[in-house]
């Protein structure tokens, strides 16, 4: 794909790039603890108390779990939140993208294009981790450029140690 090029995606369910939503359905473990979505294990951790955490897990659906995260109050976040969220992703997409291969595939075939989550409702959150109308930071996007970039310099690394110890075992 061309410097150019720009994949958009939003719903969880849109073929093939719906696996990009943090609401698409593949469990992941981090921190000892698996977890349905990536949104789980997004949102969980912004909570304080262990019974918040608790209660946000055992929303419905992936969505209604963010909505709930969403309308903490302000003493029921961790007090580092707005400082830490950002790391807290890139850790939850790393696992995503590292523990199921099919999906590392996917992200690495994206090649250079400029990954958007193109959110359609206006709001702050739409904004922060997308673009609505063609306007936000886009922050969701611009952490799975960051991974893809960081996981295709790692897979140039491995095959490139791959191909020494070919070398030294023909030699």
């Amino acid at each position: 794909m061309g410097k150019s090029a720009e994949i958009r995606f939003y719903r969880s369910n849109e073929e093939p790039y719906g696996a990009f939503s943090n609401l698409y359905r593949r469990a992941l473990s981090l921190d000892g603890q698996t977890f349905p979505t990536a949104e789980h294990a997004y949102q969980v951790a912004k909570a304080r108390r262990p019974e918040v955490r608790n209660w946000i897990l055992a929303a419905p659906s992936p969505a209604l779990l963010a909505m709930a995260a969403h309308g903490l109050y302000q003493w029921d976040i961790v007090p580092d939140w707005s400082r830490i969220k950002f790391d807290r992703m890139r850790a939850v997409l790393r696992a995503k993208f590292t523990q199921h291969a099919d999906l590392r595939e996917l992200l690495l075939s994206t090649g250079n294009a400029r990954l958007v989550e193109a959110g359609t409702v206006e709001n702050a959150v739409n904004r922060l981790w997308g673009e609505v109308n063609g306007k936000g930071k886009n922050m969701l996007g611009v952490l799975l450029m960051e991974l893809r970039e960081q996981l295709a310099r790692e897979t140039k690394r491995s095959a490139g140690g791959r191909r020494d110890q070919r070398l030294r075992i023909a030699a």
